[in-house]
């Protein structure tokens, strides 16, 4: 990975360009300091991206990450916690919210008191509470004796904890206090997520009418679809004021049932998120997750005792890739459940999200195969994209004999 450099004024060119209004062939992006402007044709260019294949979408945003990097965002210190963020960071995730796991109340109130320093300086953009007011009957890599129900008063005051910078709480609605914990969460301004439920199709239906907004990784911790018992992902996916998250590490979930999802809900009511763990971006092997061991073989987490699959160990830039040239979404799409779908739900859009002047210069420079080679975070270059060939190498660039034929807006690679 190349050092961190701070630029003043960059323009890159020649690369596809994905924005909120479809594909731009051969656009330009200007960055002046730590956003994006409306740049002039004349400019030099600093960035020659042109006869590579290369494109250029916005930074990633991860609504639901439990760490990376050997580091836990539940129980690491904060050095730990900046340790995961420059990993994700480092793969195209510009903005993530810190996801923590069960565990009792008196050490996530002092972990959401760390969390909320590191997103008052700007690192983080939020707390996700996953447990522990989720359902016994699908806790997955939950401690069970630390499960609880949702009263509203020991929700409210986990919220007060984060200090202002709980973004999520993720709840089992059907458990005694969950209806009334979703009308608190939406009048409090924080988003209430409907997961790790065994709630019924109307139980899922009162939660939604109540204020809930989010599916917490659709399909996974919830009873499955039945032709005569819907459940909770039918529910979630046939109403329109319900955002799902999907992990698409091709061991969560199957392509045909990704594909139903982006079907049903349309791209802009998916959030691809990680649910990554300690061991994203760092490899296999033992690690904790809350009070639990986890081991990690081949890239899959598991518990050690159960063997549930204990998160992933899931990068964006992986998911955006599979997306495209494994599950066939089209670009536009994929870039839209990266990226602008989450920027909305953190209530941030007017900085992040999408490449549109004024903006945050959050981006990320992927090659002809999906591969990411660049990254730029606030107008610093996390990864900096190679420079352009020359001379013979040159002649060679662009041919396409690196990857896939070109995606253009709405179609599919």
């Amino acid at each position: 990975m190349a050092p961190v450099t701070t630029t003043q004024r960059t323009v890159l060119a020649g690369a596809r360009v994905v924005l909120p209004s479809g594909v731009v062939e051969s656009g330009r992006v200007t960055v002046d300091g730590s956003r994006i402007t409306a740049g002039d044709p004349a400019e030099p260019v600093t960035h020659d991206l042109a006869g590579r294949g290369y494109t250029v979408v916005p930074g990633f945003v991860d609504l639901h990450n439990h760490g990376g990097g050997g580091a836990s965002f539940t129980s690491g210190t904060a050095e730990d916690v900046l340790t995961a963020v420059r990993t994700h960071r480092a793969h195209g995730t510009t903005t993530v919210v810190a996801s923590t796991v069960t565990e009792n109340l008196d050490a996530l109130a002092r972990q959401a008191a760390l969390l909320s320093e590191l997103v008052e300086q700007g690192d983080l953009a939020g707390i996700h509470y996953e447990g522990p007011f989720i359902s016994p009957c699908r806790k997955g890599a939950h401690d069970e004796t630390l499960l609880r129900d949702p009263d509203p008063a020991t929700v409210r005051k986990l919220v007060e904890a984060g200090r202002g910078a709980a973004r999520m709480v993720t709840l089992a609605t059907e458990l005694p206090g969950g209806i009334e914990s979703v009308r608190l969460l939406a009048d409090l301004g924080v988003i209430a997520a409907i997961g790790h439920t065994d709630a019924g199709y109307a139980q899922t239906r009162e939660a939604i009418d109540a204020g809930a907004t989010v599916a917490t990784h659709l399909f996974n911790a919830m009873p499955p679809l039945l032709h005569r018992e819907p459940g909770p992902i039918a529910a979630l996916l046939e109403d329109e004021r319900i955002t799902v998250e999907l992990i698409n590490d091709g061991t969560h979930l199957h392509p045909s049932v990704l594909e139903l999802a982006f079907g049903s809900a349309g791209a802009a009511r998916v959030a691809l998120i990680t649910d990554a763990m300690d061991a994203a971006g760092f490899g296999d092997g033992l690690y904790d997750l809350g009070p639990l061991k986890v081991e990690v073989l081949q890239g899959v987490a598991r518990l050690v005792e159960g063997n549930s699959i204990a998160g992933s160990t899931l990068t964006l830039d992986t998911a955006f890739k599979r997306a495209v040239t494994v599950d066939g979404i089209a670009l536009t799409d994929v870039v839209q459940a990266i990226s602008a779908n989450p920027a909305r739900l953190l209530g941030r859009s007017d900085r992040i999200g999408s490449l549109e002047p004024g903006k945050d210069a959050d981006l990320v420079v992927l090659d002809a195969a999906y591969d990411l080679v660049g990254v730029m975070r606030r107008g610093e270059w996390v990864v900096e994209p190679p420079a352009a060939p020359s001379g013979a190498d040159a002649a060679t660039a662009g041919t396409g004999a690196s990857g896939p034929a070109s995606v253009r807006s709405g179609e599919r690679a």
